[in-house]
């Protein structure tokens, strides 16, 4: 009897109710799901517990499930939107988290503290502003590329005409002359 033949007959079971059928399943596809799942993902633990997740709730939905031709890559299917719901819940609830320690640490901040960072951060801004202003244009326009439009250094170098170790030099010459000023 083949693997997919199984899996159908596994199937089969889980649909009328067959714990052994689900477990059978289970054991069949652990290791393929496991290794499809860290391919996506590389987190182990999230991989383990969108299985288990995905198995529990086909149990629980065991008399809506329909049949199905190809059993391992509706598995497949399963968990990947499994994990992707999952990395989507937890980058939401990592987000909540920052906003709501952001929100309770200004909520907590004195009015004054509140101010003294704002005005730090403006005068931090127009000192930056001033020592950029002390470059060369070169170096302005290979600064603005790097790290303001984010480009590679050697996408810097195709857009400008010169070599990525100019491009490089120039960069690192600016940031230096930068830190020197900003101190």
């Amino acid at each position: 009897m083949s693997v997919s033949k199984d899996h159908s007959l596994y199937w089969e079971g889980l649909r009328q109710g067959d714990k052994q059928a689900l477990f059978n399943l289970y054991n069949d596809m652990y290791f393929h799901l496991i290794r499809f799942g860290i391919k996506l993902t590389g987190d182990d633990e999230l991989v383990k517990d969108s299985i288990n997740q995905l198995f529990l709730n086909l149990w629980d939905k065991k008399e809506k499930l329909t049949p199905v031709d190809n059993v391992r890559s509706y598995l497949f299917t399963i968990l990947r939107n499994t994990i992707l719901d999952e990395l989507k819940h937890s980058g939401k609830v990592d987000d909540a988290i920052r906003k709501r320690l952001l929100d309770q640490e200004l909520d907590e901040m004195p009015y004054e503290e509140i101010i003294i960072r704002v005005q730090n951060d403006e005068e931090l801004k127009e000192r930056l502003q001033r020592a950029i202003q002390k470059l060369t244009p070169r170096q302005i326009e290979l600064i603005q590329l790097r790290f303001f439009e984010g480009m590679s250094y050697e996408q810097i170098a195709k857009k400008t005409s010169q070599s990525v170790k100019t491009a490089y030099n120039t960069i690192y010459d600016a940031v230096k002359t930068l830190r020197k000023l900003l101190k």
